[in-house]
């Protein structure tokens, strides 16, 4: 599967808004809900045209998105991530474990206990080969069923 510069767009932008508003990736997920992502899936070739920061003002105002208090950027005890990189590693988690729905997959992985794992910066899972990751994630699927 070629590399979904769409999804990579969406992913980096949801991160983007959690540091923004200090929010876990998964809260930023449900806030904006599966009916916006998928717009902003549809339309991310248009929407990286401006500066994520402007596109990341807008949904936040148009989804009325909390402030939390997950500061994971501040909490950081090395070399903090840029928003570019950790969409990369959902993109490619994602792209990974995908079945049937872009959107749905893209959901579940964020509800999961692997968005808390990319996004702890003091461990070096998101450093991971991206087959540890998917294995990780497909093992777990695995126990739970």
């Amino acid at each position: 599967m070629a590399f979904d510069y769409d999804l990579f767009f969406t992913c980096s932008l949801i991160e983007y808004i959690g540091r923004e508003k200090k929010l876990k990736r998964s809260d930023v997920v449900k806030q904006l809900g599966k009916e916006r992502i998928a717009h902003i899936y549809k339309r991310a070739d248009v929407l990286h045209c401006e500066p994520i920061a402007k596109t990341a003002d807008v949904f936040m105002e148009m989804c009325e998105i909390t402030e939390g208090d997950f500061d994971n950027v501040s909490d950081c005890r090395y070399t903090v991530p840029d928003y570019w990189s950790i969409g990369k590693v959902y993109t490619r988690l994602i792209q990974d474990v995908y079945t049937d729905d872009i959107i749905d997959t893209l959901c579940e992985v964020y509800d999961s206990m692997f968005s808390d794992a990319i996004s702890n910066y003091n461990t070096d899972f998101f450093y991971q080969s991206r087959d540890y990751i998917k294995a990780c994630y497909q093992y777990n699927e695995i126990l739970v069923d």
